[in-house]
């Protein structure tokens, strides 16, 4: 299941969108954030051995931005932040 997933991701455009909601009586911020990453192909071999490493498992479509699946980034369109899981630049904004 993995490996399918990844190849669907390979030499495409994957996109993470996060969603942060928070609510006070002071303020209400409601943002929902997309970033895509462009990836060049995956080498067949490199793919393999993150698989058998199990490095994949617990991430959102078996995806590594910050690790097997780095060096294949193309091009990022929007914030890395998001693919974390909280959009920063967008909470900072709220922050100051």
């Amino acid at each position: 299941m993995a490996r399918d997933i990844l190849m669907t991701q390979s030499a495409n455009v994957t996109s993470i969108i996060t969603c942060m909601i928070y609510h006070s009586k002071f303020k209400k911020i409601i943002d929902i954030s997309q970033t895509d990453y462009l990836f060049e192909a995956f080498d067949q071999d490199a793919l393999d051995k993150y698989l058998e490493s199990g490095e994949w498992r617990g991430k959102a479509g078996a995806c590594m931005v910050e690790g097997f699946c780095k060096s294949y980034i193309k091009d990022v369109r929007g914030y890395e932040s998001t693919a974390m899981g909280l959009s920063v630049e967008v909470l900072k904004t709220f922050m100051e």
